[in-house]
């Protein structure tokens, strides 16, 4: 076998073992992507009642309340909690996500705020670190299948930011950004303001015309009361339901990715398996003229 053959088919063994990875690695995000859609619909019906209720207490409420209202007269500082992955080989995923949280903190200075990153996920923390950037609360290790402690110990992080005094460095607006799930073609980089929260009025004729139906809610104690009480659920669930949301996005953009990759691998084992054959090919030939100049020169010789 001569030299440029053995380097072709070790190249064909390297190519597909690494196949048979990302084959393997494609399977698991696969798998994983049904169980994080079934995780989403199980939590979204109590995120959407609750949203539903604080909007109807923050509607009713005659004071100014955080979840609604800044909170002083100027706008001071923001926090900005973005959610990227914890490993990569999931396509642009994390950078997608990072480069909206870059346009909303130059948007939010162009404001004259002062902005707090607060970060889920290595590759996020990564990005900020090596540029040197403060970080003011980071999260790392369950990006791919998160539980609802972790959801409360982001959330405990926010609510600390919030109820700090803005001379200590509290902030008055919490802002996510995350990538939300539509299927498993289409998932989107989403940024929702979490506090203070937007209550749209709808009137009656409003609703009826779009067949929204209102939700109807006596308040006992005062709006306030519940509302005060409903703040940490609130901003939790919200953070949960972008976790969520945030994994199976990054196992749908991890299938992708793996499956381009072994598309990828499967075109260069054909390439150099047509390659192989031609060299294999001319050293055949190369073996029968040399045989048939040795024969025509003994030939020639007697």
């Amino acid at each position: 076998m001569g030299a440029q053959l053995r380097v072709y088919r070790g190249r064909i063994r390297s190519v597909k073992a690494t196949k048979k990875i990302t084959k393997a690695m494609e399977l698991i995000a696969s798998s994983r992507i049904v169980k994080a859609q079934q995780r989403i619909e199980a939590a979204s019906p109590y995120t959407n009642a609750l949203v539903r209720a604080i909007s109807a207490a923050a509607s009713n409420g005659s004071t100014a309340h955080p979840l609604t209202h800044p909170r002083g007269e100027e706008r001071v500082r923001a926090a900005v909690c973005f959610v990227t992955a914890d490993r990569g080989m999931a396509g642009g995923y994390s950078s997608n996500v990072i480069r909206e949280a870059e346009a909303l903190t130059n948007l939010l200075k162009g404001e004259g705020l002062d902005v707090k990153h607060y970060i889920v996920g290595r590759k996020g923390v990564n990005f900020y670190r090596f540029r040197e950037r403060p970080i003011a609360g980071q999260w790392t290790g369950f990006t791919d299948q998160p539980r609802y402690e972790h959801a409360q110990a982001i959330a405990a992080g926010l609510l600390e930011a919030l109820q700090a005094p803005l001379a200590e460095g509290g902030v008055d607006e919490i802002h996510i950004v995350y990538t939300l799930f539509h299927n498993m073609a289409q998932q989107e980089v989403r940024v929702r303001r979490l506090i203070p929260m937007e209550v749209v009025e709808v009137s009656y004729e409003e609703a009826v015309e779009r067949e929204i139906v209102l939700p109807l809610y006596d308040f006992e104690p005062a709006a306030e009361t519940v509302l005060d009480a409903l703040l940490p659920k609130y901003v939790t669930n919200l953070v949960w339901n972008a976790l969520l949301q945030a994994a199976a996005s990054e196992h749908a953009a991890r299938r992708r990715a793996m499956k381009s990759a072994t598309d990828n691998a499967e075109e260069l084992i054909k390439s150099l398996t047509r390659q192989a054959n031609q060299a294999r090919q001319a050293e055949i030939t190369q073996e029968i003229s040399e045989i048939v100049g040795g024969a025509d020169a003994l030939a020639s010789a007697k």
